[in-house]
């Protein structure tokens, strides 16, 4: 079957939602350890999260890329990541879903969440014809994003660097096995409609 264009796909329970996120070990490690953000996290920069693994993975290349060492699967709520998803904005401006490019800006200053939406990954770290979300937090969201969404965090440096190991070595049954596993997320097509087009749904 034909994935559509846009479509948040996520490990989620019926509370929760799994984003990943990728740093320096001197952020990562204690993150995880704690469960929590350490002090040196900046509340007042924008931090972007993202639903698919393999994306994080294009990323930050398997956890090998300089800054992004560490790779995080943080559990937040879902109530939490449908408000960010109510309240965002798109990253650039889009024909179709605003009016001219003025009110994309003030929608923009005024958001605080946004979103992207970029081409999903396979094993390889190839470009696949469909969309991957990227949620990027700021000033209020994220805020609860650190303070009040998160349930659990965990450190899957060590399981990026097993898949990464199996895809050098060209056993992407074994790898594909290990990926999390990752659905189309429960989302009201009223909440999206911000945030995608009709023609693209």
């Amino acid at each position: 079957m034909t994935e559509p264009t846009y479509q948040i796909r996520a490990q989620y329970t019926d509370s929760t939602v799994t984003v990943y996120q990728a740093y320096a070990p001197e952020i990562g490690l204690p993150t995880a350890r704690e469960g929590r953000f350490p002090t040196a996290w900046q509340r007042d920069r924008m931090t972007w999260i993202k639903p698919s693994f393999l994306w994080m993975m294009y990323r930050c290349g398997w956890g090998t890329k300089e800054g992004q060492e560490t790779v995080l699967a943080v559990e937040i709520t879902r109530v939490g990541f449908d408000w960010a998803l109510r309240n965002a904005c798109l990253s650039h401006y889009a024909p179709g879903i605003h009016t001219d490019q003025a009110a994309w800006k003030r929608q923009l200053r005024r958001a605080p969440a946004r979103v992207q939406w970029d081409p999903e990954r396979d094993l390889r770290l190839g470009a696949l014809p469909y969309r991957s979300l990227q949620l990027g937090v700021a000033g209020e969201a994220a805020r609860r994003y650190a303070d009040e969404w998160i349930v659990r965090i965990e450190d899957v440096t060590p399981l990026a660097t097993e898949i990464h190991g199996l895809v050098r070595a060209g056993e992407f049954d074994e790898a594909g096995a290990l990926l999390p596993e990752e659905r189309s997320y429960p989302v009201d097509a009223e909440a999206l409609a911000h945030l995608r087009r009709s023609s693209d749904r």
